[in-house]
């Protein structure tokens, strides 16, 4: 069913108190955003995973903030009842505290999204607790940070071992003193995420973190068959591709044919104005 009203922070905290369990998508543009409120999808993450999906590249780090506000702003129009999340992108919450927090606003203002995410570490707690002085809803991304794969040594699974474990159940710790509001976990263990759940008081999305997260959420492309690759902890949900592209394959058929386009395609001149129609004036 469609969303019938504005989900808010109030109920993704009230998910975890209820015990229930909040789907989440990512979503990058105005019409698919319409769709994922209209089949009820009450949170949305505006990933950097755009830079895959989207702009085609190999990893996230090329994508630049003024793209990712705009598409933020996109989602944020086609879903006003959902919970919309953006990401903040590679570099951009870098350098002076105040540089990152003014464009930790900018994506809040220019967007409209409900809450923002950064991939971060324990050092990044004075920036999260400047940004909720602020007034900035601030989602925490630990486990496996893509924009970091190049000092975690690959996309590969976190915290499994007791140390790295360890450090991330601490970090979510330092990023709820920090001011956090929810903690978003990729890629790690169920025993992490159920450690999370038990030492911390916020909302705990997993991605690719086992069932003990109050909500999940995943790229939407590789569940629907748009990408050829899918991460183990990505369901199937359908495939969209095959459909697709045989509507492309019906229309090259149909332009090739001859039978594209046609009269019932076209627009008609009046019949005054086609006798007047090359006349001098």
């Amino acid at each position: 069913m469609p969303l019938s009203s504005k989900f808010t922070l109030a109920n993704l905290r009230a998910a975890r108190t209820e015990g229930t369990k909040v789907p989440m998508l990512t979503c990058y543009d105005y019409t698919t955003a319409r769709l994922m409120q209209q089949a009820g999808v009450p949170a949305l993450l505006v990933g950097d995973s755009a830079a895959n999906v989207i702009l085609g590249h190999p990893t996230t780090l090329p994508v630049p903030l003024s793209f990712m506000i705009e598409i933020a702003a996109a989602v944020r129009r086609g879903a006003p009842a959902a919970f919309v999340v953006a990401d903040m992108p590679f570099g951009s919450y870098a350098g002076s505290l105040g540089t990152a927090v003014r464009h930790v606003c900018q994506m809040a203002s220019r967007s409209g999204c409900d809450a923002v995410k950064l991939e971060v570490t324990v050092g990044h707690s004075k920036l999260v607790r400047s940004l909720a002085d602020a007034g900035v809803a601030v989602m925490a991304h630990l486990g496996l940070r893509p924009q970091s794969v190049a000092t975690l040594g690959g996309y590969k699974a976190q915290g499994r071992t007791a140390r790295q474990a360890d450090e991330i159940v601490a970090t979510a710790r330092a990023m709820e003193q920090a001011g956090a509001v929810a903690i978003l976990l990729e890629a790690v263990p169920n025993e992490v995420s159920a450690a999370i759940v038990e030492q911390t008081s916020l909302p705990v999305i997993g991605c690719g973190a086992g069932p003990s997260c109050h909500g999940f959420v995943f790229v939407t492309h590789d569940a629907v068959g748009l990408t050829d690759h899918t991460p183990r902890f990505a369901p199937k949900l359908g495939d969209l591709a095959t459909p697709a592209i045989e509507c492309y394959r019906r229309y090259v058929q149909q332009v090739s044919e001859g039978r594209y386009p046609s009269a019932e395609h076209g627009y008609e001149m009046p019949a005054a104005e086609r006798a007047e129609f090359g006349k001098p004036f």
